[in-house]
This record gives structure tokens, C-alpha cells and sequence, in this order.
């Protein structure tokens, strides 16, 4: 359905390298490269890795990047914890080696993601990137996360949210989670989310891979994103705060045109707008599992949105 296609669209940031998942470099990269000739394609994001394992990725990874005349380059997006400029000059010279005429294979690094938790360290950190980057801020979830996100707004920059992790205090409330959305939909400002959203619809789930892995009540990437859409179209923080709540998968609905939360329906052109101008990606240390269990809920789920 092309509702579910708008949905999905480039929204998985392949995260296999870290926990849960914690694979190993060369595996994680086989894995992300199965995903990028998979069916499924069209719902994979970026590759995400650190800036300390940028040379080991070049290493494990530089025989499976597409070489093919014209192909369709990886595309990263890059953990930077440090020396900001250091790590610019890295990424630049990243990008040169693995142009399209490189024998190397063909990538680019055209997202940074960084952590901040004032004004000054985003306008310092945004001002020591190349100026072609996209930057995502993950900044924390405190009472009130308006002077940030507007501070990100000013530097031309994105946000990010951490909605999880692999312990139950980990997960932020989710008025709060409703609260940054929110601001960040007044401000204008994209964002992306991280963490504890393997699954579509919020719900009891292990926290890890491990077994007897404790469980915890974990959000839903479908849960996050309609809650995104609503609000992007004018629904209230109330309506996206009981939407992003919702634990019964039979209250999502879907239809070629349309998906539907109970009784609010967002068009196909809402969702395409929200999901390229507003809500743009989630990243999960599994591609498989997001995406197997949606295409699960809406073989099983009946339609109802006219």
C-alpha cells in the first residue's frame, strides 16, 4: 500500500553495531549490504557508525560498497563525541576516497550526529561542521526543551530524540517524548529518533537479545511516528500523546491512501510531507525486525479508513 510505503521510506538507520545487537564490523556491514539489494530496500536509511570505527568500516567494508558505474552509494551517518573539527577533516577525506570514480567503493557520509545540552556547544559544534552536513543534536529531555530546539532551529541544524534503551529507566516518559515532538514541530525543526523502537505498536518486549532478558514497556515506531503526522497536521499533544501511547495494534488501520489511528486519519500526502519535511528516521541495531513485524500488522489488520 502506498500509505505504508510513505511510511516506511528511507525510515530504518541501520544501527547494528550497537547494543542490543553489538555486532562486529564485517558482520554488521554484510548485513547492511543484504538489506541494500534487498526487496525491502526502499525502507533502509543510513549506516551508522562512529567516527573512532570510520577507518575500520573503510577496512572490513570496502569490498562490499557498490562499485557499480552509476550504483547508488551507501550513505552514513556518523557518531561524533569529540573533536568536532578533527572529525570534520575525517569525514571530508572519507568522502573523497569513496567518491564515485573511487575504486574503493562508493559512499558518502552526509549526516553527523552529536550530543549537546546547551546553546552554546550546538552553535560551536554546527559552526565546525562541513557546511554540506546534515546535523542531528540529541539533546536531553528535560521539562522544557524549547531553548534547544530553537537554538538548533537557528544553526540550520536537526534533532534528535533517545526514546529507549536496554533498561526499563532508560525510556523517557512519554509526555515528554510528546513535548520534544511538539516543539520541534513549532520550531520547525526535523528530527529523528534512537533506541527501544524495534517494534511497531508500544508494548511489553525483551530489552535485549539475550536470554531471560529482563522486559520492559517499550514505544512503538508506528506509535511515534503517527503521533509525529498528527501533530504535523494540527491534531492537539493530547490527541499525539494518546496515539503514541496506544498499545492495541488493531486501532492502527491502513489503507492505499491512508493510515488511521481510531478515529484520525492522515492522508497519503500528509504522511509523505511529515515523514520527508518533519519526522524523518529512527535508528535500530535491527532492520529485520521493524520492518517484518509492520509488513506482519498490516497483512493481518483489516481496513476500515474510507
Amino acid at each position: 500500500m502506498r500509505s505504508v510505503d510513505a511510511l516506511l521510506a528511507g525510515l530504518v538507520d541501520y544501527a547494528g553495531l550497537f547494543p542490543p545487537a553489538s555486532e562486529d564490523m564485517r558482520p554488521a556491514l554484510e548485513s547492511y549490504a543484504s538489506y541494500f539489494e534487498s526487496e525491502d530496500r526502499e525502507a533502509l536509511g543510513r549506516f551508522i557508525v562512529p567516527i573512532s570505527r570510520l577507518k575500520e568500516l573503510e577496512e572490513a567494508g570496502s569490498d562490499l560498497m557498490p562499485r557499480r558505474s552509476g550504483s547508488d552509494p551507501w550513505r552514513l551517518s556518523v557518531l561524533v563525541a569529540a573533536d568536532v573539527r578533527a572529525a570534520a577533516d575525517e569525514m571530508v577525506k572519507f568522502n573523497r576516497r569513496h567518491s564515485q570514480e573511487s575504486k574503493d567503493g562508493h559512499a558518502v557520509i552526509d549526516v553527523a550526529e552529536l550530543k549537546a545540552s546547551t546553546a552554546d556547544e550546538i552553535r560551536h559544534q554546527r559552526r565546525d561542521l562541513p557546511p554540506g552536513l546534515t546535523a542531528y543534536f540529541e539533546i536531553p529531555i528535560t521539562p522544557d526543551v524549547s531553548p534547544l530546539v530553537k537554538t538548533i532551529a537557528q544553526v540550520g541544524a536537526r534533532a534528535k530524540v533517545r526514546t529507549g534503551g536496554v533498561t526499563p529507566e532508560a525510556f523517557p516518559a512519554a509526555e515528554a517524548v510528546i513535548d520534544f515532538i511538539a516543539v520541534c514541530r513549532r520550531e520547525a525543526v526535523p528530527f529523528k529518533a534512537t533506541a527501544g523502537l524495534h517494534h511497531p505498536v508500544r508494548g511489553e518486549y525483551r530489552l535485549t537479545y539475550e536470554s531471560g532478558s529482563r522486559t520492559g514497556l517499550m514505544y512503538g515506531f508506528l506509535n511515534v511516528f503517527v503521533a509525529a503526522a498528527l501533530l504535523y497536521v494540527g491534531e492537539s499533544e493530547d490527541t499525539a500523546l494518546s496515539a503514541l501511547q496506544e498499545s492495541d495494534a488493531s486501532a492502527f488501520t491502513f489503507a492505499d491512501d491512508a493510515i488511521q489511528w481510531r478515529d484520525k486519519r492522515v492522508g497519503l500526502e500528509q504522511i509523505l510531507a511529515s515523514r520527508s519535511e518533519f519526522a524523518i528516521s529512527f535508528g535500530s541495531c535491527s532492520f529485520r525486525e521493524p520492518v517484518e513485524e509492520l509488513a506482519d500488522l498490516t497483512r493481518t489488520a483489516r481496513s476500515t479508513v474510507q
